[in-house]
């Protein structure tokens, strides 16, 4: 059964003229007829910066909005309103070479806000801060619970102090603080008419930890939107039985529960590891019933993972699955659900030994990157990271990224893996982040014992971790192993690095070509 890649159902881009109207109507949704935007002051925003407009669709509906300008800092840290910095809503006081970004504005549909809208704002608003070379964002931030609380704490200061210090909790400034924004004083008379601050704001300030970026990394920073720092989760998974699919899925959402509430990017899982549904049968199958059944979740499987992916507001590396194809023949597929809600499959190339014999499958013919909002990613399916022609294949398309989901029964073969995609790592000077299965499945056909230890590769030279390991798990044992890689780092050491692989290579000796599919 073959799964075509879908269009993403939620997206974060640029505003435009066209969207003026539905972002109207968001805002009046959000905050009433009387106090929403007028098409004159949102085409006045678009107008004076139309690069710092963002709109969030859902199935092509504006459920999000966010608004920005350029201003100077002695404008954006001294005493003001919303009103008078924002030139009455029209934006009108962007400065084109001001070096703080103002973030005048983010709104979500009440309706879609358990998708973390705000939080995909919020980071996009950031990206062209970093993009941008700018000092930071600086906004005024609502206090809701200050009304309430106003005649227990004193004054908006010590309230703002209070939910700082975790004694109190206040929803849309805790949102902030978690965010990564620091009060640094509030704001009177910001909002008038906004009665449950009492008209106060908090004045949040984030500092752009790349305001003084290396000249490489600035280059690439500013030309386009680039994630200096992407965190990685990959989960060793124990397999055990489960009773239906329903119970399947409860595990696969913990562990992406988990890795989103670390604030993972992407979440990997290993390959096979939906195997564990056989055990629904509480029989043993032949090869051939076995991959029918499993072709029989193909359709649940992705949709549960493009669910989570937006609920959870992660990537997500579904290990792999075996499924019929439209041809008859069996490929060992890895989906892979990224947060905007679009659904990719990348093949298997290298089936093993074992898999040709016990199962039937085929290798796939294309590996292409897949691009993602960290950049472009490379799949590699435990034997095809034994072979180094892919990983080169997939760097050369520009990935700076590579996983590996496994499934390895013995010691000798997880390490066949494992050095692998070291060499792969050191190689194309990237980061591999494997993930494999641990745990048995009594009954279940070749899916008897494991043998893993999940972790997350690097480089070896002074900039990466100094054994080439970013993050190791304890072998057999399930658990989830997290690990921030510095993609800016990667692209300094290919640059100016100790050894240089891929600038180094002898183009005039050999090189790597991979075939037209036909």
């Amino acid at each position: 059964m073959a799964i075509a890649a879908d269009k993403a159902r939620l997206a974060v881009r640029e505003a435009t003229a066209d969207d003026i109207p539905a972002i109207v109507a968001l805002s009046t949704r959000v905050y009433g007829e009387d106090n929403g935007y007028t098409q004159e002051m949102l085409r006045g925003q678009l107008t004076q910066f139309p690069q710092g407009q963002f709109v969030a669709l859902y199935d092509g509906r504006v459920v999000g909005y966010c608004a920005t300008f350029r201003a100077s800092e002695a404008l954006v840290m001294a005493p003001h309103t919303w009103r008078s910095i924002t030139g009455g809503g029209y934006a009108s006081r962007h400065e084109a070479a001001g070096d703080w970004l103002y973030g005048m504005e983010v709104c979500v549909d009440t309706a879609y806000r358990g998708l973390r809208i705000g939080r995909r704002l919020y980071d996009r608003r950031k990206q062209l801060c970093v993009n941008l070379g700018l000092r930071g964002i600086v906004f005024g931030g609502r206090l809701p619970g200050l009304a309430r609380r106003m005649k227990r704490v004193g004054s908006a200061q010590a309230y703002v102090e209070a939910v700082r210090g975790g004694h109190l909790r206040d929803a849309t400034l805790g949102f902030q603080l978690r965010n990564g924004f620091e009060p640094v004083g509030v704001l009177e008379g910001y909002l008038p008419y906004d009665t449950e601050s009492l008209g106060y704001a908090a004045h949040m300030v984030w500092r752009n930890p790349k305001h003084a970026d290396h000249p490489l990394v600035a280059s690439v920073q500013h030309g386009g939107r680039f994630h200096e720092r992407v965190r990685v989760a990959t989960v060793q998974y124990q397999q055990r039985r489960v009773a239906d699919f329903d119970g399947f899925a409860t595990q696969v959402e913990y562990f992406v529960d988990v890795a989103a509430d670390y604030s993972a990017d992407f979440v990997v899982f290993p390959e096979l590891f939906t195997l564990q549904l056989l055990s629904v049968e509480n029989a043993p199958l032949s090869p051939a019933d076995s991959i029918r059944s499993l072709t029989g979740y193909t359709q649940r499987f992705c949709e549960l993972l493009t669910t989570l992916a937006l609920r959870y507001n992660i990537n997500i590396i579904g290990g792999s699955h075996p499924t019929v194809m439209d041809d008859g023949d069996i490929h060992n597929n890895c989906y892979v659900a990224l947060r905007d809600g679009s659904l990719h499959v990348r093949e298997k190339l290298h089936p093993t030994p074992n898999e040709r014999h016990w199962w039937r499958i085929t290798g796939g013919d294309s590996a292409q990157v897949i691009e993602t909002d960290c950049g472009p990613i490379g799949i590699m399916i435990c034997y095809d990271s034994e072979f180094p022609e892919l990983g080169r294949h997939l760097t050369d398309q520009g990935a700076l990224l590579l996983f590996v989901p496994f499934c390895t029964d013995t010691r000798e073969g997880y390490l066949r893996v494992r050095y692998s995609s070291q060499a792969r790592a050191i190689e194309n000077q990237s980061y591999v982040v494997l993930s494999g299965n641990c745990g048995n499945l009594p009954g279940v056909n070749n899916f008897d014992i494991q043998y893993s230890q999940s972790c997350i590769l690097t480089p070896c030279d002074f900039p990466f971790a100094r054994d080439g390991v970013a993050a190791d798990t304890t072998p057999n044992a399930e658990m989830v192993a997290f690990a921030d890689l510095r993609l800016d780092t990667l692209i300094e050491a290919r640059a100016n690095g100790t050894v240089q692989n891929l600038k180094d290579r002898r183009h005039d000796l050999y090189s790597v070509q991979w075939r037209r599919k036909r």
